[in-house]
């Protein structure tokens, strides 16, 4: 059986990751492609986690892909988080991972729809009410020209201002309308998509348009099983060799579904440090160990979220980067390995380090120049993520 070691793993991040510096990309959209997509839950990992893999990482040429070109979308995705895929791979992605979201969700709204009592059951019910009321949002955006913010349509359409109650009983619970959970559905049925925000590319005040101003055709309808074998065979070209469970949790499927996809690649398995994993029969040839390489990766980045069984990158770091719901901070990577975390403090917009452990005068150096290359990227706009974690907490305190 073919071993991997950790090394050779960590060889392969860089190269296929875009993170060493002769892997670096000059096209945004193939650095999303090569990642299956850029994580989009904090809109300013996109630009972040971009940047850091890019020749010349330049904020304008990422939103000319993401809203001009149009060659990028932003898209609610594997385990029900934002993504940000090129756009012609939305379909794939949509049916093998989406749609299941989806149809969840849609059921979801419908149920709460049913307790607002809104609905006429001589209208066909509250399906029928939710669809009128799609129909009437699809208006009015054609209305406006084809862009308008959430509180744009709901002035237009009434039945997005209906109100109910978030969490009642609870603190952080109170009245609420669903402008917001009809929009998400309609964007997971792939009838409308978000476009460009309000303000600065940190911003998650989203435009919305219709599905066909990124697909002129709309979205076509694929087999869900071809899908998700498609999305296999490509996040093990971008991250394997993995586990079965990096693959399940990545994809957020049942492992049924994670095994039927399997058995229609042609994939080994190999001995990761004493573990079973997988490549493609078609990648198992030993790669290059990079030069060595220095990277600051966002929040919620890509990579740093790419498997569920960590320790072969994260080592025992863990306590400082993740908050309590197992989301990560920011990280400093040293050739293919976490060796610590930044922040940037919003007083000075300094990016600030600390490193857990000892790389040498060298590397440190090297972190040394990328932190004061990325204060001088970020410039005037301020990155706080959403999820905090204590490393960030002690780093901006």
């Amino acid at each position: 059986m073919r071993k991997v070691s950790v090394e050779e793993r960590r060889a392969r991040v860089g190269w296929r990751h875009h993170l060493a510096g002769e892997a670096r990309g000059e096209d945004v959209v193939e650095v999303a492609r090569h990642l299956i997509g850029l994580h989009s839950t904090d809109p300013a990992t996109v630009f972040l986690a971009a940047g850091a893999r890019m020749v010349e990482p330049k904020v304008a040429a990422i939103e000319q892909a993401l809203y001009d070109d149009r060659r990028l979308v932003r898209m609610l995705a594997m385990r029900r988080t934002m993504w940000v895929v090129p756009t012609d791979t939305l379909p794939v992605v949509e049916a093998a991972a989406t749609k299941a979201v989806a149809e969840r969700e849609r059921k979801r709204l419908i149920k709460a729809i049913d307790e607002i009592g809104v609905a006429s059951g001589d209208d066909g019910g509250s399906a029928a009410w939710l669809e009128a009321v799609e129909a009437a949002t699809l208006g009015a955006l054609e209305a406006r020209g084809g862009a308008a913010f959430g509180t744009e349509l709901s002035a237009d359409v009434p039945g997005l201002r209906t109100s109910y109650v978030y969490a009642e009983g609870k603190t952080y619970g109170g009245p609420q309308n669903l402008t917001t959970r009809i929009l998400n559905v309609m964007s997971m049925w792939g009838r409308i998509v978000r476009g460009r925000p309000r303000g600065q590319w940190n911003s998650s005040q989203y435009r919305w348009a219709p599905v066909e101003a990124w697909l002129p055709a709309g979205m076509p309808v694929l087999d869900r099983a071809a899908a998700q074998t498609t999305l296999t065979e490509a996040w093990l070209r971008g991250f394997g060799p993995a586990s079965i469970n990096d693959l399940k949790w990545w994809t957020g499927w049942t492992l049924g579904e994670v095994r039927k996809a399997l058995a229609n690649l042609n994939v080994v398995e190999v001995d990761l440090n004493g573990a079973p994993g997988l490549l493609l029969a078609d990648d198992t040839e030993p790669v290059a160990t990079p030069d060595p390489w220095i990277a600051l990766l966002p929040a919620l980045d890509p990579t740093a979220m790419g498997w569920t069984e960590r320790a072969w990158y994260l080592g025992d770091h863990r306590e400082p980067l993740f908050d309590r719901s197992g989301n990560i901070g920011p990280t400093v990577w040293c050739d293919g390995r976490i060796v610590g975390g930044w922040a940037q403090r919003k007083t000075t917009g300094e990016v600030v380090f600390r490193l857990f452990e000892d790389i040498g005068a060298e590397l440190t150096a090297a972190v040394e120049r990328e932190a004061t290359r990325l204060t001088e990227w970020i410039g005037d706009v301020r990155v706080t993520p959403r999820f905090r974690t204590p490393i960030d907490r002690e780093l901006t305190a």
